[in-house]
């Protein structure tokens, strides 16, 4: 994914000169960003009922008054939202093995203050590179499901058996119906799972 304006960046700092500074130098590799001076303020526009549609990560300072970035980290984590949206945590020299330990526990990176520019936003644009990945997939995922909620409950035994391998005749016999029927149900869960292959077939339910 190229950087768009399709992307966001959140920012979350206490310290309204590192919002800015971080704000403008995102809008110079031309990726549009929010900033919020707490972890509170960041959790009420997820509250408000901000869905995940379009990649995003979150530059988030270890350190701040009232919620902390660990805080926002966990509350981000309950709601499954680290993998869709990657979490780089900027921190000072005292908090990075904090910041290692959460990097273990599921964040992208950290990035030490002070911090090289183009370093950080290459860090950025690999995150929502990620972010785009995991939306993909959900909604490759959200288009199979839809896809298996079509078929018949014949439909799903013939097709659990063609991704086994089994050939028309086996499958026939274990289901105790004809060769014709088999063929029938076989080619209505190609055309409606929209793959021409058994091998297709189950890569598509494997996933990405």
């Amino acid at each position: 994914m190229q950087p768009s304006l399709n992307a966001t960046v959140f920012i979350v700092d206490d310290d309204a000169s590192v919002r800015d500074a971080l704000a403008w130098l995102l809008r110079s590799r031309h990726l549009l960003s929010e900033t919020y001076a707490a972890g509170e303020e960041f959790v009420a526009m997820l509250e408000a009922g901000y869905a995940p549609a379009q990649p995003a990560c979150l530059l988030l300072d270890v350190r701040m008054p009232g919620m902390s970035g660990l805080a926002l980290f966990d509350k981000l984590a309950e709601r499954g939202l680290v993998e869709v949206m990657p979490v780089i945590f900027l921190t000072g020299h005292a908090d990075v093995p904090t910041a290692v330990d959460m990097v273990k526990r599921g964040a992208f990176d950290f990035c030490e203050k002070p911090f090289s520019d183009n370093a950080l936003v290459d860090r950025v644009e690999q995150a929502l590179r990620r972010s785009d990945e995991v939306l993909v997939a959900r909604r490759e995922r959200k288009l199979v499901q839809g896809r298996l909620a079509e078929l018949t409950e014949r439909e799903l035994d013939v097709m659990r058996l063609v991704v086994e391998g089994l050939p028309n005749k086996l499958i026939a016999d274990q289901l105790d119906i004809s060769v014709r029927t088999v063929e029938v149900h076989r080619a209505r869960v190609f055309d409606k799972m929209d793959v021409k292959s058994a091998v297709e077939l189950a890569n598509v339910l494997r996933g990405p």
